[in-house]
């Protein structure tokens, strides 16, 4: 069954521009049939979503994306969990308590190197449950101490010392894993090139996720070289994987390169288990 699908967004429930129901009629209007909301950590964004995909005759995946803590970057996709009070759910709720405390430190960082930012702005301008760093980007853009969110995080908010004095909770890749299909869903691994590993280590790290029960992985991606994208195909068919893709939208005024996907995609496996 292939379907013109994005497998890969968030929305104002986590760091994107648009509310759910916002990128729901964005995603009808470019033509999707299935589109997934992974936002950072959170499910807060997923019920609206559902509501609106309903009403628009497109099709929802429940989804998330979690972030692992073995390596920078190393991040877990799950899609078709139930709603409720589920382990990962609970999970979550690790997540937005870690986020929370984290952006006062992010305010003492910013503060060291020079920039004075208001939390009560970064926090009206987040509107939702998560506090990510595009929003301390966009408000640094806002009052002129970076021209792009791209300079905020080469500068400031992604550099090896942020890294180091900035930390906050992350739950290790078999806990994201379990968790995910505790509540019934599905697992795939996230834009693998992220976490800089060489090709033997991934291609070791796909093994172990696969032996904890990953299900698929993220194949398809606007920033992957034709390189690493043989190489990801390469590691599904080795692993007997399906294959996921997505665009990673943010918003335009998040990341101004990336626009919705539309990829055609066999989504049998993943349909069945939503």
């Amino acid at each position: 069954m292939s379907i013109l699908c994005d497998l890969h967004t968030h929305t104002t429930a986590s760091d994107g521009q648009y509310t759910p129901a916002q990128l729901i009629k964005l995603a009808k209007e470019r033509g999707l049939s299935v589109l997934a909301v992974t936002d950072h950590d959170t499910i807060a964004g997923v019920d609206e979503a559902m509501v609106a995909g309903q009403a628009l005759g497109l099709r929802v995946i429940r989804g998330v994306e979690l972030s692992a803590k073995e390596y920078p970057g190393f991040h877990i996709l799950g899609y078709g969990f139930r709603d409720g009070d589920t382990e990962l759910s609970r999970l979550c709720e690790k997540f937005r308590a870690g986020r929370d405390e984290r952006k006062y430190k992010i305010v003492d960082f910013l503060r060291e190197k020079g920039v004075e930012i208001d939390l009560p702005e970064v926090e009206a301008l987040a509107g939702g449950e998560v506090i990510a760093r595009p929003h301390f980007a966009q408000v640094m853009v806002r009052h002129g101490y970076v021209p792009t969110n791209r300079e905020a995080f080469d500068r400031y908010l992604d550099t090896e010392e942020f890294r180091k004095k900035v930390t906050r909770f992350k739950a290790d890749a078999h806990t994201c894993v379990e968790a995910i299909h505790a509540a019934g869903g599905v697992v795939s691994l996230a834009h693998p090139y992220q976490m800089g590993l060489p090709n033997d280590e991934l291609d070791a790290l796909v093994k172990q996720l696969k032996g904890w029960g990953l299900d698929a992985i993220e194949c398809f991606y606007p920033k992957y070289t034709p390189e690493q994208q043989e190489f990801y195909l390469h590691l599904a068919k080795k692993y007997r994987l399906h294959q996921t893709g997505g665009s990673d939208f943010h918003g335009e005024k998040v990341k101004p390169d990336v626009e919705l996907a539309k990829l055609d995609l066999e989504l049998g496996w993943l349909l069945s288990a939503d």
